[in-house]
């Protein structure tokens, strides 16, 4: 068995059999031994000194496609130069090993390095953070076998990164528990200070960060620019709280006696994390683990290591001391030996888990033979209910931003649209009518473009699998229904009217941009038909009655509510879910808790 679902993109199949989209099964090629040096940045050469008369050079000397062309040019004219360097970001970055450098300070490229091919992806990727090596203990290392990245929309590869396998993974978690002994000694006010650097370092990125998370996972531009703030504000939100990690002192029923409550790291954690939000996912766990004093060791979605990666290369211009932070990608092939490693290693203190509620289970039964602590965000099937008595343009806009952001491809996006007799058929209309309007398919580099790819054919399968299932059923597709004419892992936005609750999309997370819609008659029948599913991350309803918004927020047996709001994530809230859906909370004053041990002083004598 493997490690992962479609929704994960974080450990290969886990379950041994599943049904389309369910699994996700990648590929990966094979090289030469001269292509398996590892991924790494193209620091580009200073410009050339002008010679008092600058010599022109033969427009074939210095062709900037000639494969056999290396970095420095032998020429020194401007306009080669350029077009060498422009070349290069698309087609090369450096594959030595640099040694262990102090930290806060960039690792420069040594002279003479192999590069190697980086294909397909945009020309503007900023090179210095297009990173394909694992970081460990502070360096940039090789492993024997590489994998390919694909950009969604293209079907193009992007590059290949390093693949870990066990050995990769022990060595990691060793050097995460050995930097523990001293990161976890440094003052709350140095641990806040480096996150501050950190996330400074990632404002000034934020474009070229974006850029990353587009080419590796689909999603528009903009909304890859919003989830690098979202990031970045994590790693602000928890050197804050970095200094607010306040013990208690307790006065007993005996006199000479005091209770003293001191909270302490608890140690290495292993951070796993999805595709779907390639950065957030981490900072928000690893902001709060580094703010505890513990240290990380990640594992990224084979899908999209490369934003992990570039998190590496900041964190290490920051002077996040060597060990702190690690990442190790893996294809989907070592994936199940990698988490199990991650899960099972005695240096490890902590899981923190991101993904399918079916992986989630499996990591906890490897977490319970050794008692680790452990934090999970799983799956969900978000209702949103829209009563009679709401506000029907402000329940649509609520309901496009809800469901088709990331083409739904998000934990908390609504899954089951629930909407009153009363307003049905409006709302029906007018959400028609928006997506229609709103909604433009494409690249997720090109102007105006709200929704790009699914991550995979599986993906695409899985949406394709639960329109088909409800339009057999009785279902009436509303607009949409279909692949996008634009092919691969696109699909139309589509509605769907008259579901029941028999149908596949209401009982299975579709994660993707299909809004299939119930009509009900009374609160009690809606909040039931909520509540039936055995997860529970986030729930939305719209209503105007005060006295419903009290009753249903109360009965939603879910982590979060949205009332009359279709966005509901922040970074100073707590974000998690109830029954299947996950254990833990992360964002927040909570969530820094999740990395931290209580422990109890009785001093007597007094």
């Amino acid at each position: 068995m493997n490690f992962s679902d479609y929704r994960d993109g974080c450990l290969g199949e886990l379950l041994p059999s599943t049904s389309p989209g369910e699994g996700l099964t990648g590929s990966t090629d094979h090289f030469t031994s001269s292509e398996r040096g590892r991924s790494q940045c193209l620091r580009l050469p200073a410009r050339p000194r002008r010679p008092a008369r600058p010599r022109r050079c033969a427009p074939a000397s210095c062709d900037p496609c000639d494969p056999a062309a290396r970095l420095p040019v032998p020429c020194q004219c401007r306009r080669c130069c350029r077009a060498m360097a422009t070349c290069f970001l698309l087609r090369n970055f450096c594959a030595a090993r640099p040694a262990l450098r102090p930290p806060g300070r960039l690792l420069r490229e040594p002279a003479g390095a192999q590069r190697r091919s980086y294909v397909g992806g945009p020309a503007d990727l900023h090179a210095d953070l297009l990173r394909g090596d694992s970081f460990v203990g502070g360096r940039w290392l090789p492993t024997p076998a590489t994998f390919p990245v694909y950009d969604p929309a293209s079907g193009a590869k992007l590059g290949t990164v390093a693949d870990c396998g066990v050995p990769e993974a022990r060595a990691a978690v060793r050097a995460a528990y050995d930097a523990f002994s001293s990161w976890k000694e440094i003052s709350v006010k140095e641990r806040s200070s480096l996150l501050r650097k950190w996330y400074d370092l990632m404002i000034q990125n934020k474009d070229e960060l974006a850029k990353i998370i587009t080419a590796e996972s689909g999603k528009p531009l903009k909304e890859a620019q919003g989830e690098i703030l979202y990031s970045a504000f994590f790693l602000e939100w928890f050197s804050e709280e970095a200094r607010r990690v306040y013990g208690d002192i307790i006065y007993t029923s005996a006199k000479d006696k005091r209770g003293l409550v001191l909270k302490q790291p608890v140690g290495v954690a292993s951070i796993i994390t999805p595709w779907n939000f390639p950065s957030a996912m981490i900072t928000r766990k690893v902001g709060a683990a580094l703010a505890a004093g513990c240290t990380v060791v990640v594992k990224p979605a084979e899908d999209t290591p490369y934003s992990a990666l570039a998190l590496a290369q900041l964190a290490n211009q920051a002077g996040i001391p060597p060990g702190v932070y690690n990442v190790i990608p893996c294809s989907r092939t070592k994936a199940k030996e990698v988490g199990e490693v991650l899960c099972t290693d005695p240096l490890v203190s902590k899981i923190s888990f991101t993904g399918s509620t079916a992986t989630g289970k499996i990591l906890l039964h490897h977490a319970a033979n050794s008692v680790k602590r452990v934090s999970m965000e799983l799956g969900g099937l978000a209702p949103f209910i829209v009563f009679d008595s709401a506000n029907v343009d402000q329940a649509v806009a609520g309901a496009m931003a809800s469901k088709f952001r990331n083409a739904g491809q998000t934990c908390v996006c609504s899954n089951r649209f629930l909407v009153q007799r009363g307003i049905h058929d409006s709302f029906v209309t007018k959400f028609a009518e928006a997506m229609k309007k709103s909604l433009r398919v494409g690249n997720g580099f090109e102007e105006g473009t709200t929704q790009g790819p699914l991550i995979n054919e599986k993906a695409v399968e899985k949406v394709e699998k639960h329109v088909n299932d409800a339009v057999a059923k009785g279902a009436t597709v509303v607009t949409g229904g279909k692949r996008h004419q634009s092919g691969g892992n696109f699909f139309e936005p589509t509605l769907l009217s008259n579901v029941t609750r028999d149908m596949l999309c209401i009982t299975e997370e579709t994660f993707g941009p299909l809004a299939p819609v119930i009509k009900f008659d009374k609160e009690e029948e809606a909040v039931a038909i909520a509540n039936a599913a055995d997860v529970g991350l986030a729930g939305y309803f719209y209503s105007q009655d005060p006295a419903q918004i009290w009753r249903v927020a109360e009965q939603l047996e879910v982590g979060m509510v949205g009332v009359n709001e279709g966005l509901i994530s922040s970074v100073e809230c707590p974000f998690g879910g109830v029954k299947q859906s996950g254990l833990g909370r992360e964002g927040s004053k909570y969530g820094i808790d999740e990395y931290l041990e209580v422990k109890y002083v009785c001093y007597g004598g007094l």
